[in-house]
Formats: C-alpha cells, sequence, structure tokens
C-alpha cells in the first residue's frame, strides 16, 4: 500500500487513480486523517449481458412456440 499526503494527491490524482486501480492508496492530511482509495471491480454492462445456452431448438422451433403462444 502506498501513502501519499492530501497535498500530493491534489497534485497527482491522474496518477493516483491509475495506482489505486492496481493496489489500495492512503491519502493523509495533515490533521492526521486518513483515508483510503482503491478502485471497484467493473460490473458487468447489462444486468442482460448473460451467457447463451446450448440448445437444440431452432429460429423456427421458437418463431411457432411464440405464434402458438399469441393464440391461445
Amino acid at each position: 500500500m502506498k501513502a501519499f499526503t492530501y497535498s500530493e494527491a491534489r497534485q497527482n490524482l491522474s496518477k493516483l487513480l491509475l495506482l489505486a486501480q492496481e493496489e489500495e492508496i492512503e491519502i493523509r492530511r495533515k490533521d492526521g486523517s486518513v483515508f483510503s482509495l482503491k478502485s471497484k471491480e467493473k460490473k458487468s454492462k447489462s444486468p442482460f449481458d448473460i451467457p447463451g445456452l446450448k440448445t437444440k431448438a431452432t429460429t423456427q422451433d421458437i418463431l411457432d412456440a411464440v405464434e402458438h403462444s399469441r393464440m391461445v
């Protein structure tokens, strides 16, 4: 873990954010308070972004099922 003063962090924020992607960063103020900075894990782009399923159903089977469901 790397530690920086508030002034160093303010002057090098871009670098700090890049470092925080790799490891946790500490920022210390003159009054002694300490803050921790680390990146969050990337979330998937969409809640619907899921792996596909293998199936023997054809496009025509699916279209027939949809058509049948609309008739009932």
